[in-house]
């Protein structure tokens, strides 16, 4: 059965979601799973990218852009643009395309904004229609 995992932060600040996503990714990777990273822009895909490569100092993360068309256990794209796998898909930006649906796996790191809390809330109902298996990890401190 196809799984979605909701990561769920306890923080307002967005900049938590691109921190975290180098510990999913790492995480990930680390199972054995290839990743797309769907990025909201291609300004923010290159960023992702840059930044990928020294997140850690005793982290390596073997990545590359999907234009560049060098395959890597991680990749970076936007847009319509896909890799070659159906493995991971890691969302990203803020909607989920109809092509997500098709990988095996998805992720979305939520924190609390309105904004990725809308699009979460509608891209749970579209994972859950499509009949994957949903899996919440709430990260918020329990009153």
């Amino acid at each position: 059965m196809k799984r979605s995992d909701f990561y769920v932060l306890p923080s307002v600040e967005t900049s938590q979601r691109e921190q975290f996503l180098y510990k999913v990714v790492e995480k990930v990777l680390g199972l054995g799973h290839r990743i797309y990273i769907r990025a909201a822009t291609e300004l923010q895909a290159k960023e992702l990218d840059g930044r990928l490569w020294d997140y850690a100092e005793h982290a390596f993360i073997p990545h590359s852009l999907l234009a560049e068309k060098i395959s890597s256990p991680v990749e970076i794209g936007y847009g319509d643009s896909l890799p070659d796998h159906q493995d991971v898909y890691l969302n990203f930006a803020l909607e989920v395309p109809e092509s997500a649906l098709g990988f095996d796996r998805t992720i979305e790191i939520v924190v609390q904004t309105d904004d990725v809390l809308t699009a979460t809330r509608d891209n749970y109902r579209r994972y859950k229609e499509a009949g994957f298996e949903i899996h919440m990890n709430d990260m918020r401190p329990k009153p």
